[in-house]
């Protein structure tokens, strides 16, 4: 499940033209907190969800039905990660 999220944050951090170290500038959080979620090594909590969404201006249900659809490709492939 945190591979899944942290692959969805990476897209959307890139598709918004930021580099890590701005995301986590703008979402309070440390560059490394940042990259260990996006490498699915930390799963983020409610609240740092919604800084992320806001600061990719994404709703955060969004980045969520995004995760469950990466999760559902993953178990079709027989990889839950």
């Amino acid at each position: 499940m945190a591979g899944a999220f942290g692959n969805v944050v990476r897209e959307q951090r890139i598709k918004s033209g930021l580099a890590q170290e701005k995301l986590a500038l703008l979402a309070g959080i440390e560059r490394a907190h940042l990259g260990k979620i996006e490498r699915g090594e930390s799963l983020p909590t409610l609240p740092l969800i919604l800084r992320l969404s806001n600061v990719l201006e994404v709703k955060a249900a969004a980045l969520i039905a995004q995760m469950e659809e990466r999760l559902d490709e993953c178990e079709g492939e027989g990889d839950v990660s």
